[in-house]
């Protein structure tokens, strides 16, 4: 389970930094796998004088916050209203839709709309009620029920109502390929009474569907449908650079096509006094800057052009911030560990199994050999980083050693169709460093590779029976990483596979990645501490052929499918525990992916105008909607260079 504004944009780690509020990847299989359970017919939902209401839903632990409660701890409630905030990315944007599965939606449009819950920041998996205020379920999870705030209201004053939460679905289902395998469970959306809309499952004891539904954003049928000021016609099916109407804390003020967006703060804001929305959403004005280049941004940083900077090289990191303003304390350098605290992060360089080249567990655990960490700790990350040796790392999920009894329980039905080293042998990343361990490593991938049909001739690894050598090209998202991929690309060199790197920009790499023309790229996925649905999108096989899945790597293997299904169809905590941990190390032992590195923190430089609540919550450091412009800090700071 992972708690997100839906978007059309890829989670993109570069450097393995992981994204301040990070967007961790939703999509659920299309059709059914041949392993997973028969459907059901869906269930009655319960008669509204059964229900019994709630304000929150929690996965791990029962929700903290007990009705009647004021506001989040980590907040201040009397955080003062005003200023500006700057902001950057990096690329373009074409659409202000923010269903789509087209286009590259401009940044921060999930600040215009409201979803039916919203996560708690100092709890897992936890949810509070936003436009919903209350929320039912029976006993066997086969259905859930939100009833609607009745002062929620669109920004022209038309109430939210259960028609335009039904019609938001229907349409985020079919327009949107990821969130229709999200939701895929999810049979039908109906408005069962007033401000009630009963969402009913086609299969009981997924505890969380009700969660995942929570999720949801609304969008007000009635401007979706109708015309625009020259008389056409909407279409929530098409791309748009109208601002759309929204029920959220911001409306959009300006845009300039593929420049910048400008969000105004809405002051007759519906939710403002709710207790999920106390304290948050400060700042009278968010605006956007996009930026072709890292390192053009990174300099228009340094020239005050915008606030806030998260840094994804160490070795900017370390030598980049002699400028003068962090001299004069203009400029703050601050590290994070909240949002690591509930996330487990693989990163590393995904094969297209779609490339037959790849196909071959010999072939892609040599190009793991081929990988030295240790020299690049040294000389390129100044020991800033941690090689990841589980897909879901730093968390109580992750496997280690050899299997337990609980573990088996999953594994042993499936001896056979999994590496045998799953039983046997743990996993380990390859270690490097010295040139003595350098050549073993390369010594054994050759042996490998020689294994699976491939030999050396004048220097370059060429098939042993057609004679075509050993080439791919990496497909990277502009140029951050170039310098740790042509590490990896001499190392390889040295046994003769030939590696060419390919840097292109943001909207090309996305839409790359919706061919699946790529042979490698350099990725991550992020997990929360509750996997469920979203694990169908990372690694199953109906997903492996879906352009807008996660499934980068082209994973089409029955023993994964039925992991992934225990994993979904867990009953308690201590099984989800033990599922995960066979998922992690089936996939693990098939090297789908080449492990690279990952921070323990957030790494953030910011200009010193804003002020946060004293204690920030223990999962994210609430930038930006915690935080809060400081007149009397801004009144110190130079004005921004021209």
């Amino acid at each position: 389970m992972t708690i997100h504004r839906p978007s059309r944009r890829h989670v993109l780690l570069a450097g393995a930094s992981l994204a301040l509020a990070p967007r961790l990847g939703f999509a659920e299989e299309a059709a059914p796998a041949a392993t997973e359970a028969a459907p059901i017919q869906p269930a009655a939902p319960a008669a509204a004088a059964t229900r019994d209401w709630r304000i929150g839903l929690g996965l791990i632990e029962a929700p903290k916050y007990q009705p009647g409660f004021l506001h989040f701890d980590y907040v201040d409630p009397a955080a003062p209203k005003g200023g500006q905030l700057r902001l950057q990315s990096i690329g373009s944007f074409d659409t202000l839709n923010p269903i789509l599965s087209k286009g590259d939606p401009a940044e921060g449009i999930g600040l215009v709309f409201d979803t039916l819950m919203k996560a708690s920041e100092d709890e897992s998996s936890t949810e509070y009620g936003l436009l919903a205020d209350g929320v039912s379920y029976p006993a066997d999870y086969s259905s859930v029920t939100y009833r609607l705030h009745p002062k929620a209201r669109w920004h022209d004053g038309q109430p939210v109502t259960g028609e335009d939460v039904v019609w938001s679905f229907e349409q985020l289902k079919e327009l949107n390929p990821s969130q229709g395998f999200y939701y895929r469970h999810v049979a039908s959306a109906a408005v069962t009474g007033e401000r009630e809309v009963t969402f009913t499952f086609d299969e009981k004891n997924n505890r969380e569907l009700p969660n995942i539904v929570g999720q949801l954003i609304v969008l007000p049928k009635h401007w979706w449908t109708g015309k625009d000021a020259s008389g056409r016609q909407r279409s929530v099916a098409e791309t748009t650079l109208e601002p759309p109407l929204g029920s959220g804390p911001y409306r959009i003020a300006a845009v300039s096509a593929g420049r910048g967006v400008t969000y105004e703060r809405v002051k007759d804001y519906w939710g403002a006094d709710l207790p999920v929305n106390v304290g948050q959403n400060n700042f009278d004005r968010i605006d956007y800057t996009y930026f072709r280049d890292d390192s053009v941004a990174f300099e228009a940083f340094k020239a005050n052009q915008f606030d806030f900077w998260s840094e994804n090289k160490a070795s900017r990191w370390a030598t980049g911030y002699d400028f003068p303003a962090v001299k004069d304390g203009f400029v703050k350098q601050e590290r994070y560990p909240n949002p690591y605290r509930t996330a487990g992060l693989m990163v590393g360089f995904a094969p297209n199994l779609r490339r037959p080249l790849f196909q071959d567990l010999r072939v892609r655990r040599a190009l793991n050999l081929a990988f030295d960490f240790e020299t690049m700790q040294r000389t390129l990350f100044f020991g800033e980083y941690r090689r990841p040796n589980s897909f879901f790392f730093n968390t109580d999920l992750a496997s280690s050693g050899l299997p337990g009894p609980a573990e088996l329980a999953f594994l042993e039905p499936l001896k056979g169709k999994i590496p045998d080293s799953v039983f046997t042998t743990p996993y380990e990343n390859p270690v490097g460093g010295d040139n003595a361990k350098i050549r073993d490593n390369l010594r054994a991938a050759l042996q490998l590779l020689k294994e699976a049909g491939w030999e050396q001739r004048g220097g370059r690894l060429v098939n042993s029976a057609d004679g075509q050598p050993f080439a791919f090209e990496l497909l990277l998202n502009g140029d951050t990483l170039t310098g740790v991929a042509g590490q990896y690309q001499q190392s390889l060199k040295r046994i003769g596979i030939e590696m060419a790197l390919r840097p292109v920009d943001p909207s090309q790499y996305i839409n790359r990645i919706r061919g699946r023309d790529y042979d490698m790229i350099y990725t991550g996925l992020a997990q929360s501490l509750s996997p469920g649905n979203e694990q169908y999108d990372f690694w199953s096989s109906s997903a492996a052929d879906k352009p807008a899945s996660q499934n980068y790597a082209g994973i089409k293997d029955p023993a994964v499918d039925q992991l992934v299904v225990d994993v979904v169809q867990a009953k308690d905590r201590e099984t989800l525990i033990a599922a995960t941990k066979a998922l992690d190390r089936v996939l693990l032992a098939n090297q789908y992916m080449i492990p690279s590195y990952v921070a323990s923190d957030v790494r953030v430089a910011i200009w010193d105008r804003f002020s946060h609540p004293a204690e920030l919550p223990k999962y994210s450091i609430g930038w930006p909607a915690l935080w809060w412009w400081d007149e009397a800090k801004a009144a110190k700071l130079p004005a921004p260079r021209t």
